[in-house]
């Protein structure tokens, strides 16, 4: 299966919501828990001067003759309306591929901050208003059918034309984000949601087997992990508390069994809840047991190196805490792998951020977010610049070891089916943290609701946090579909 037809095979839908966590926005537009994203962006750049830092410039990139050269002036700044700056910052130096494409075309990007908290509002006051209108937004769950139905961004039919050479082969994608027969979503590139890193020396030291050569050898599964925890855990010393993995899993863990929490009835132009799923059922049985058998530490560690000296196997998170400064120093020994596939129907899929950008309702610099896109389409799509751009990740991330890069290349390539989950973008009680908890959003919770405990240290089943929850769902699905109907009424 080609991760280029994305869902085809187990999403097919005409519609479908995408990636982005319960409010985040990494520098790929990436999915994370709430506490992830908080992580992430906590550092606040907006006060420090541009001169106190330096971009690195080690790995040349060299124009495009694909592209074409925009006019100058005014229209060709467009404006960004996000938590993270996509220009470099003392926090992130490293200028993108994409960027550095589009200033060479005469473009600029001009960033408007906002947090995460407030993004959608100062979205939506903006189009309401129709004044300080941004170009852009970076793509994420609620974008898509649920801002769309809102009124909140454009098709961007007009400026992307999906039958050419450098779009063709995000068709089948882009044709699952439209409504009334329009497209509103170009899909750009992917990555890993969230990837398992280990100790290899802890491994060693007690005797498991390496996940690596598992997954090398088709073995990396749900049984395997579980058994090498356990093996872990059990050979603690004595007075010493271990636990077999932390971090962002959950949702992965179940989205191997190639189901989601939402899913799209074709037949009927519906989306419909899957929470009866038996794979689902399975998948959180398993979960509920790893927090049963005190494999689980729930608790939050920001970065690999802190989880590792915590006694802690494994690290499951999005790339951003493992990389760069973040990354494996001088004589570490980590190894990196795929999350593990379910053991009674093995499949390669992974729980994807998609990178896109949302053409805001009311922005007229049609041209320039034209040819923003296409130099981001070029830089993640272009074997030249693919090789552009892993240049630049080794220069950032020297230590990390050709198993690790072979790794995180393998989760997103052909092989692999690109997974996304309906639920997040039904609506925001279902998709916004704010709408539920403040930490997580509702569908956070479905999914990890059955392997955490409370400070009395009880733990629902996946029946209770279903029972619970169910109606809630069928109640927001109805809505959407409801509003998509109206919505295709009046276009």
């Amino acid at each position: 299966m080609r991760y280029k037809r994305l869902l085809a095979s187990i999403l097919a839908v005409t519609m479908a919501v995408g990636i982005s966590s319960c409010g985040s926005d990494s520098s790929e537009g990436g999915t994370s828990t709430a506490a992830e994203s908080s992580a992430a962006g906590t550092e606040d750049t907006s006060s420090q001067p541009e001169e106190s830092f330096e971009v690195t410039s080690n790995v040349e990139v060299e124009e495009t003759s694909q592209v074409e050269n925009l006019s100058g002036g005014e229209e060709s700044e467009i404006t960004y309306l996000g938590e993270n700056d996509i220009n470099p910052t003392r926090a992130n130096p490293e200028k993108s591929t994409e960027v550095t494409l589009f200033e060479q075309k005469g473009g600029k990007i001009k960033f408007d901050r906002t947090s995460n908290a407030d993004r959608f509002d100062k979205l939506a006051a903006s189009v309401a208003s129709q004044s300080n209108i941004p170009d852009i937004f970076k793509y994420e769950w609620l974008a898509f059918p649920s801002g769309v139905v809102k009124g909140m961004y454009q098709p961007i039919d007009s400026i992307v034309d999906f039958n050419t050479d450098l779009w063709k082969s995000s068709k089948e994608t882009a044709d699952q984000f439209m409504l009334a027969g329009e497209h509103y979503v170009a899909p750009l590139g992917y990555i890993a949601s969230s990837m398992m890193l280990y100790d290899k020396a802890a491994i060693e030291a007690n005797n498991l087997d390496d996940p690596y050569e598992l997954y090398k050898n088709g073995e990396w599964n749900w049984a395997n992990w579980q058994k090498i925890m356990t093996g872990f855990v059990s050979n603690a010393p004595a007075d010493t508390q271990r636990y077999g993995v932390n971090g962002f899993f959950r949702p992965h863990i179940v989205q191997q069994t190639g189901k989601t929490l939402v899913k799209y009835n074709s037949a009927e132009n519906t989306f419909e809840s899957n929470l009866m799923d038996p794979d689902i059922e399975k998948a959180q049985a398993f979960l509920y047991d790893l927090m049963k058998e005190n494999l689980v530490l729930n608790d939050w560690i920001g970065n690999a190196a802190d989880c590792f000296n915590q006694e802690i196997l494994f690290y499951a998170m999005g790339e951003w805490a493992y990389t760069g400064s973040g990354g494996p120093k001088e004589g570490d020994e980590w190894g990196l792998v795929p999350m593990p596939q379910y053991t009674d129907n093995p499949q390669k899929i992974t729980t994807s951020d998609m990178t896109a950008f949302m053409w805001i309702r009311g922005s007229e610099k049609a041209q320039a977010v034209k040819t923003w896109f296409e130099c981001c389409k070029i830089a993640k799509s272009d074997p030249q610049y693919e090789e552009t751009n892993r240049a630049k990740f080794k220069e950032n991330n020297p230590t990390w070891t050709d198993e690790m890069l072979q790794a995180r290349e393998d989760a997103i390539s052909d092989e692999y089916l690109m997974a996304f989950d309906y639920a997040f973008g039904v609506s925001y009680v279902m998709g916004d943290r704010n709408s539920f908890d403040g930490n997580q959003c509702l569908v956070d919770y479905l999914y990890a609701g059955a392997s955490t405990q409370d400070e009395d240290g009880n733990q629902p089943t996946w029946s209770q946090v279903r029972e619970k929850y169910s109606k809630t769902v069928d109640s927001e699905i109805e809505t959407l579909n409801k509003n998509i109907k109206e919505y295709e009424k009046s276009h």
